[in-house]
């Protein structure tokens, strides 16, 4: 049975590691086309189902919330119990709650449904690398991280387009259900295959489940994001804004809890002293923000496409492929090429590109109104998705390029969550940057250009955030100096947190 600090045989059985490659890359797939899937048919579901704005946050949100949230519990329980039994259960457990949310027959239930499919993700997702940690040896994961980029670049161009023709096909009178529907068989075959061709395998040394750090970092969670998404629906009530105080102490009684834990028997959910390396720390807070830009922009964006200038879900879908296709080529050149000669300073001129994209998009929807159309948004969009390219890359190596190597999994895993925990906020705070100029009953006529001056707005709070992101990075190293993957086999993780997320341009 391999671990992940050991090298995969090579005998002629183990030529199955290729299969159990290509079905966990799939898993990944369909988790990545899954959260970029569902914002181009919000519309749609909201037409069929009646939800409201708070609905339709919590739609996207409550994934992201519940995904974060189970992150770093997942990847741990993969390394007690295995990371093949827990990937099965996960990709079991993720093809039920789609099930459930295509035939959700109410908002109510398909929030339920959504948690439930984040919460499974959770499960599912930390696996991927680690089973490939734990079944290719050194030399062969260049290959194999190379395929991730490809398939992550494919999620994400192939997601909304993906949404756009299942929403506008309408197939068998399903409306928007078909983007849930299509995971079943996918799933299905994921289940039966992996349960023949994965290998199983732990850590190599015996590790505790941290329950109580699970509770506080999910309570923490809740108590922060629950006022922000209901807040403007239900009139800033007291309650929120301490709910939201209580939240900050929730987290400072973690951070007590978990360096209690380091010291008494060595298996926190957390590893605070990664948090005393400069560039770490740094870079937590740019995952952070940067999750949050993300998750205000692509709601936002798909809101005022649809809902504000009234297109339909293929013409809005189609409109992001030069984002897309931006974002792939950026990213690809500032590995090979720009960083290992500037360093940082690519980071940061991505955060800079993307400013400037927000601002020239700004510009194009205030000049244009109602009548702006998707060749005048591309020039916005390509400036944006080289900003983007240029920063999701190789900011996951920046981050870690001072990290002992014994904790490089555990590192790379709390970067992910700390960045899904800023999607996840990012999420509540389109009530706030958005919804508040925007009503559920806003007439026809009014509708349009309220929706356009939402957008703008929320335009220029990302500018800000990315603002943010461009000082702290001077913090991060000035050229990383380790490479996570396809290092030494002594190099690999110590915990199943890497995610197939810190490759993705949208998650």
């Amino acid at each position: 049975m391999p671990s992940p600090g050991t090298a995969a045989p090579q005998g002629p059985a183990d030529r199955r590691r290729w299969l159990a490659l290509a079905i966990v890359m799939t898993a990944a797939f369909m988790d990545l086309v899954d959260v970029t899937i569902v914002n181009i048919a919000i519309p749609s579901i909201r037409r069929d189902t009646g939800a409201s704005f708070t609905s339709i946050q919590w739609i996207t949100a409550g994934y992201a919330l519940a995904f974060a949230a189970g992150l770093i519990t997942g990847g741990r329980l993969g390394d007690i119990y295995g990371r093949k039994r827990l990937f099965l259960i996960g990709i079991g457990g993720f093809t039920i709650a789609s099930a459930l949310c295509g035939f959700a027959v109410n908002p109510e239930m398909l929030v339920a449904s959504r948690i439930l499919q984040g919460g499974m993700a959770a499960l599912m997702v930390p696996q991927v690398l680690s089973i490939v940690h734990a079944t290719f040896p050194a030399h062969e994961r260049g290959k194999v991280f190379g395929l991730f980029g490809a398939i992550v670049g494919l999620g994400a161009v192939s997601g909304p387009l993906l949404g756009a023709l299942l929403t506008e096909w309408n197939l068998f009178g399903l409306e928007w259900r078909p983007i849930f529907l299509i995971n079943l068989p996918v799933g299905i075959a994921g289940l039966l295959l992996g349960r023949a061709f994965i290998s199983e395998s732990k850590a190599p040394k015996a590790l505790r489940l941290d329950l109580v750090g699970v509770a506080l970092v999910t309570l923490g969670l809740l108590m922060l994001l629950y006022p922000l998404t209901r807040g403007r629906e239900l009139g800033w009530p007291l309650w929120g804004y301490v709910s939201m105080a209580a939240g900050l102490l929730v987290f400072a009684a973690l951070v007590a809890f978990e360096r209690r834990k380091a010291l008494r028997d060595g298996s926190p959910l957390i590893e605070l002293s990664l948090f005393q390396v400069k560039s770490f720390a740094a870079g937590t807070a740019v995952q952070l923000t940067f999750g949050v830009a993300l998750g205000i922009f692509f709601l936002v964006w798909t809101l005022y496409l649809q809902m504000g200038l009234g297109w339909s879900a293929l013409r809005a879908g189609s409109t992001g492929i030069p984002f897309s296709v931006a974002v792939s080529c950026a990213a690809g050149v500032s590995v090979q090429k720009l960083v290992p000669r500037f360093g940082r300073k690519v980071l940061q001129a991505g955060a800079l590109l993307m400013i400037a994209g927000l601002l020239l998009y700004i510009e194009e929807a205030g000049r244009h109104g109602l009548e702006i159309t998707p060749w005048q948004m591309a020039p916005p969009l390509v400036v944006m998705g080289v900003g983007m390219g240029l920063i999701v890359a190789p900011l996951t190596d920046a981050v870690l390029s001072d990290v002992p190597k014994q904790h490089a999994g555990s590192a790379s895993g709390l970067i992910n969550t700390v960045q899904q925990m800023g999607t996840a906020l990012g999420l509540g705070l389109v009530s706030v940057v958005f919804f508040g100029s925007v009503s559920d009953n806003l007439p026809p006529e009014a509708a349009g250009p309220a929706f356009v001056d939402a957008f703008q707005r929320s335009l220029w709070w990302v500018a800000g955030v990315l603002a943010v992101i461009f000082l702290v990075m001077f913090a991060l190293p000035a050229r990383p100096r380790t490479h996570l993957e396809g290092g030494e086999d002594d190099a690999a993780p110590e915990t199943a947190g890497t995610t197939s997320k810190e490759l993705s341009p949208t998650g």
